[in-house]
C-alpha cells in the first residue's frame, strides 16, 4: 500500500524496483480473479470475456479499468478494437460517443429524442470509457477493410468521409468507422453533419429524418447531391419541420417506417414552398416534408408557391 500512496518518495530509494517486482504476483492474482468473474463455459478468451461483460450491461458506460479486470490482460484496448473492427460490435469509446452527441444535438424530448438516461450516460463518459449500443453487424469487417483503404487517401477529412459513405450507399455505418476514416480527427462528426446541411448529401441519422436508426448510425440514403438552392437548412429548422409534419411525406404519407424492398421512396427531404432560388427562405413556414419521389415530381412539374403546392397536394 505504501508503494501506491508514497510513490514519489519511494522512487528515490534504491530498492524501489525490488518492491515493484514483489507486487507482480499480486497483479497477476488480481487479473486472474477479474477474469473469473464473468465466467461462462463458452467464454474463455479475453475478447470473449469482454464481449460477455459488455452484453450484460448494454448502453452502460464501462470504465477501461473495469474491462482490464474482466479481460485479465493489459492489452484490453486492442481486444475491444478487434470486437469492433473484425466482428462488428458497435462499441463506442467515450471520445467518439460524446463527439457524436455534440454534433447531432439530441434532445431530451420530442419524436427524435434520445433516451434521457442514455444521453446523460454518454455526456458523463470519459476518454477511456466504453459503451455497447446495439447488435452485431456481420458485414462490418468488410467495411473496415474499405475504411482502411479510404483512410490512406491524401484528401481532406470531409472528402474521405464522403468517399467512404458513397461506397456504402444505403448501408448503416457507425460513428467509429467515420472517425477511423477521418484518422481520429475530432471534427469528423461536424464534417459529416456539414455533408448534409451545407453540401446537400442525404446523410440520415436518428436525429435527422430516420428516427428508426440506432444511436451512432449514419446512412447515405442515395448517391446524389441536392441542388444548390436546397442546401443550408439548419438542423433546428429541419427538426421543427419534420416534427410538425410527423416525419411523413405530405403528398403520400410515406415515412421511413414504411420502407420496403423495391420501393423507390427511401428518404424524406425538405422542399421550399417558395423556391430558394426565387428568394424563398429557410424557415419552417416555407418548408414542407416530402419523400424523395414526390420531391422530384414536384420539381419536375415546376410547382412553385403556396397556391400551386396546395392544389398539387389535394390532387389525386
Amino acid at each position: 500500500m505504501a508503494l501506491l500512496t508514497d510513490f514519489e518518495q519511494l522512487l528515490e530509494r534504491e530498492n524501489i524496483r525490488e518492491q515493484v517486482c514483489a507486487l507482480i504476483p499480486a497483479v497477476h492474482l488480481m487479473r486472474d480473479l477479474g477474469a473469473s468473474l464473468p465466467r461462462v463455459d463458452s467464454f474463455g478468451g479475453a475478447r470473449d470475456r469482454i464481449l460477455n461483460y459488455l452484453q450484460r450491461f448494454p448502453a452502460t458506460a464501462i470504465a477501461g479499468d473495469e474491462i482490464g479486470v474482466v479481460s485479465g490482460i493489459s492489452e484490453y484496448a486492442r481486444r475491444v478494437r478487434e470486437l469492433r473492427v473484425e466482428m462488428g460490435w458497435p462499441i463506442f469509446s467515450g471520445t467518439t460517443a460524446k463527439e457524436m452527441i455534440q454534433q447531432e444535438h439530441y434532445a431530451g424530448n420530442g419524436q427524435h429524442e434520445l433516451d434521457k438516461g442514455l444521453l446523460e450516460t454518454i455526456e458523463a463518459m470519459v476518454v477511456d470509457d466504453y459503451i455497447l449500443l446495439g447488435d452485431q453487424d456481420r458485414d462490418a469487417a468488410h467495411r473496415w477493410n474499405l475504411a482502411n483503404s479510404v483512410r490512406k487517401q491524401k484528401t481532406s477529412v470531409r472528402d474521405r468521409l464522403l468517399s467512404y459513405l458513397r461506397q456504402n450507399v444505403g448501408i448503416p455505418v457507425t460513428g467509429e468507422e467515420l472517425r477511423y476514416v477521418a484518422k481520429g480527427a475530432t471534427e469528423w462528426a461536424r464534417r459529416t453533419r456539414e455533408l448534409r446541411t451545407e453540401l446537400g448529401w442525404p446523410v440520415s441519422t436518428r436525429n435527422s429524418g430516420r428516427p428508426d436508426l440506432p444511436v451512432g448510425i449514419y446512412v447515405l440514403e442515395a448517391d446524389r447531391q441536392l441542388p444548390e438552392h436546397d442546401r443550408v437548412i439548419s438542423d433546428p429548422i429541419r427538426v421543427t419541420v419534420l416534427e410538425r409534419d410527423k416525419f411523413s411525406c405530405q403528398r403520400c404519407g410515406w415515412n421511413p417506417g414504411n420502407m420496403m424492398p423495391g420501393d423507390p421512396r427511401t428518404l424524406l427531404e425538405l422542399h421550399h414552398i417558395e423556391h430558394h432560388v426565387d428568394g424563398g427562405e429557410n424557415v419552417a413556414d416555407n418548408l414542407i416534408t416530402l419523400c424523395n419521389v414526390h420531391h422530384d415530381e414536384l420539381h419536375r412539374l415546376g410547382i412553385n408557391g403556396n397556391a400551386a403546392l396546395s392544389e398539387w397536394l389535394a390532387s389525386d
